[in-house]
């Protein structure tokens, strides 16, 4: 294969469009500072959560007092989300990128500067509502940027921070924790952010927006709170221990409810531009592959939860050596995410995902077969082969989503697939809570058995995904309209 040529247009350098189906310089470079952006946004997710004992020793709180430091920054992430698209198609996806990383920098050079436990709470908002922008932003800026035929490829790129983001995160928080203070877990965003941010106007097109569309005021009000009352209530079920509990139940029943009002209003035929565009359900692929990822952020990273307890209840390791022990599911992510890109673009993403979805299950299996006297040895290959199949599942199932939308739907449909994913993740969380805590609670003395059942949940969950991908893989992907090709600016 030949290198893509480049064709020079009044100082802007663009990608021959269907010269070649490899990921060219321009793309690369563009790529950069979204896996940059990501980094930042998925890393701070889950860095934090080894700093809840230290934060209550530094701020005299309790346990669910400090849990707020992560409930604000999700409850942030997910509210903004939804307004996300149509921002987007209003100011543009550099502009609203360059603000995105301003905000979530801005915010981490706040809360290392707090001096107290609501001062932290507060500033964890403001780089929530940042890094809630960066994610679907960034899959926007390189859907656009690669065109259909080579979603597979920029999704497996983008798929390197959100896979690795939950076991790096721990690690780095450890670290920089052990060898400093709390105060660098948040401070190491900020020479990041500059950098992301100087990167990011030097090489992201000039937007090119086009008559803005309504604002949908009415979807706000209602899809935003809801969102936020949900996933309160769900991220509340870990504290509380069961979902009967008021504390979850009101503010879910609020969530789902706002939730619910909002569906037939985006649909109604009056609402010409809805803040969530529900009308992309209508393309079979999508809905497929939307209904898969549901299903797999609920099963696999609802007991991904549970490694790192694994380590530390059962065999006594320290929290920053129980985040190096999932390094192996990584690496397999790793092996298998750029193959998985390039066939899903050749062969069609379903095809790919099928039996990464297999692999998995057969992964969590080994795990819940596991009991207090199994050695490292065969954990370490478990959580690897699992690798293996997450990073031939999770980006293929998402470039599906996505390939097919029409290029004025494509920040539309991000925006749609991150509320998803956040939803089912932190449903999948609670999830898994639950069920491990009672299953304490009913026999306290046999822990390894604990963790079998739920791993064994886990494994069946994971098998349910295997039923929208065999539909997903039996579809042709439509052809997509051509792409425009974004600008690389000198």
């Amino acid at each position: 294969m030949v290198s893509t040529p480049i064709q020079e247009d009044s100082g802007e350098l663009r990608p021959t469009p269907g010269a070649d189906d490899r990921l060219d310089r321009s793309v690369l470079i563009v790529a950069g500072v979204v896996v940059l952006g990501s980094i930042m946004s998925i890393l701070d997710i889950t860095v934090v959560s080894v700093a809840l004992r230290t934060f209550q020793n530094e701020f005299d709180a309790t346990t669910a007092q400090v849990a707020w430091t992560m409930t604000g920054y999700t409850l942030a992430l997910a509210s903004v989300i939804p307004l996300t698209g149509w921002a987007a198609d209003r100011y543009g996806t550099k502009r609203l990128y360059l603000l995105a990383i301003v905000l979530f920098a801005a915010g981490s050079a706040l809360c290392a500067a707090a001096t107290s436990l609501e001062m932290l709470v507060a500033f964890r908002v403001l780089q929530g509502l940042g890094g809630g922008m960066l994610m679907p932003l960034g899959m926007t800026i390189l859907t656009r940027a690669a065109g259909p035929e080579r979603i597979g490829r920029v999704m497996a790129v983008l798929g390197i921070p959100m896979l690795l983001g939950p076991i790096c995160g721990p690690i780095l928080g450890g670290w920089l924790i052990d060898i400093a203070s709390w105060h660098w877990i948040f401070l190491i965003n900020v020479p990041l952010g500059v950098v992301a941010l100087v990167y990011a106007a030097k090489v992201l097109p000039k937007d090119h927006v086009e008559p803005s569309e309504t604002f949908d005021w009415v979807g706000m009000l209602l899809l935003s709170p809801g969102l936020a009352a949900f996933l309160y209530g769900v991220s509340t079920v870990p504290e509380t221990g069961t979902v009967w509990d008021a504390e979850v139940l009101w503010p879910a029943i609020i969530g789902l409810v706002l939730i619910a009002l909002f569906v037939p209003w985006a649909l109604a035929r009056r609402n010409k531009h809805p803040l969530v565009d529900l009308r992309l359900f209508r393309n079979p692929m999508l809905t497929f592959a939307v209904i898969g990822m549901s299903l797999f952020a609920l099963a696999f990273f609802g007991a991904s939860l549970l490694f790192p307890m694994y380590f530390q209840g059962l065999h006594g390791e320290t929290p920053l050596k129980s985040g190096l022990l999932l390094a192996p599911q990584g690496i397999g992510a790793m092996v298998t995410m750029p193959l998985a890109g390039v066939l899903a673009d050749k062969i069609g993403p379903g095809k790919v995902a099928l039996p990464g979805v297999m692999v998995i299950v057969f992964g969590m299996g080994m795990f819940a077969a596991a009991d207090d006297g199994t050695g490292y040895f065969y954990l370490l290959t478990a959580l690897f082969i699992m690798g293996l199949g997450m990073g031939a599942t999770m980006m293929p199932i998402m470039s599906a989503a996505l390939r097919t939308l029409k290029e004025h739907e494509i920040a539309r449909g991000s925006t749609l697939m991150n509320i998803i994913q956040q939803v089912a993740a932190s449903a999948g969380t609670a999830l898994f809570s639950v069920l491990f805590t009672n299953a304490v609670k009913d026999n306290p003395l046999d822990l390894a058995g604990n963790f079998s059942s739920v791993f064994w949940v886990g494994a069946v969950l994971t098998a349910c995904v295997l039923v929208p991908i065999l539909f997903l893989a039996r579809i042709k992907p439509a052809p997509s309209e051509e792409p425009k090709q974004p600008a690389l600016m000198h």
